[in-house]
């Protein structure tokens, strides 16, 4: 930026904060998930060191309070539905029942997988050196691999799609043990496995490098619950592989409860996305 003096952080590529002096005096900060959640960047004055919100126009903050209710309450009722499907499942019910409970909860979840990409998407940029953000068109998609923000976001849709197919599979009846583990749980683990490379993108991205605490930041609770509840469905995941020599599960029980209480993390992390908004 010339003269304006720059400092970037990050890990490895991906840069997700940004410090930089105003032309006029003072120092402004951009932050990706600050940006894209809440719609403001902070700026310092040189005579008050109080950090101010500069949020973008009032179209762009509309925006991405609806596309953040839409993922909060959508991660919300599906993981509301996917614990009461595992606690069906521990009660004894039916199979059907419980899939069809999934399933339901699974189109939540990709819901709210879509509406946070598109948060990503269509988040505010920064407006070169005067401490302001731009906002661009209604976008539906982009590819923007070198954002942290849009690989997080993408992987985690990415999953949900994969549970999907895991999902839709378990409505089948009569399938073989390998039929079982390829249809079934192959697909449950890639969609775990992604879970848990989008949660550790998102804690760099919110810890800005290595993971880290960070007690009193909103975001980093909710990125944390979800990861620990990413960390409950690989564990439940791992419990639902169907032995090949005696066609049963490993542990249906560990199988079930780590769904309920991964799923129980998901809809408390849902409830705290709403509450970080513009």
């Amino acid at each position: 930026m010339g003269h304006v003096e720059e400092i970037a952080e990050g890990a490895g590529p991906f840069t997700t904060r940004r410090t930089w002096r105003l032309a006029e005096g003072g120092m402004a900060v951009w932050e990706s998930r600050a940006v894209r959640k809440r719609g403001a960047l902070s700026v310092r004055t040189t005579e008050d060191a109080t950090a101010v919100a500069r949020p973008a126009d009032t179209p762009t903050l509309d925006r991405l309070r609806r596309l953040n209710t839409t993922a909060a309450v959508a991660f919300t009722i599906g993981g509301a539905l996917f614990a009461l499907g595992a606690a069906l499942a521990l009660g004894s019910g039916s199979p059907t029942t419980s899939a069809a409970v999934y399933f339901a909860g699974g189109l939540f979840f990709s819901t709210g997988g879509y509406a946070s990409l598109l948060q990503t998407v269509n988040a505010p940029r920064p407006g070169g050196t005067s401490g302001t953000l731009r906002s661009g068109h209604w976008r539906w998609w982009s590819y923007e691999p070198m954002r942290i923000d849009w690989l997080s976001t993408f992987v985690l849709f990415a999953g949900t799609l994969v549970f999907g197919i895991n999902l839709l599979d378990s409505f089948l009846h009569g399938l073989t043990t390998q039929q079982s583990n390829r249809l079934i749980w192959a697909p449950d683990m890639v969609g775990c496995l992604l879970f848990l490379i989008s949660g550790h993108l998102a804690l760099v991205e919110v810890s800005h490098g290595r993971p880290r605490i960070r007690a009193h930041d909103l975001g980093w609770w909710i990125v944390a619950v979800n990861q620990i509840g990413s960390a409950l469905f690989m564990v439940s995941a791992l419990a639902d592989f169907t032995r090949p020599g005696t066609g049963s599960l490993v542990n249906a029980g560990i199988a079930n409860w780590g769904t309920l209480l991964g799923a129980s993390c998901f809809a408390l992390g849902g409830v705290l996305q709403a509450f970080e908004r513009p």
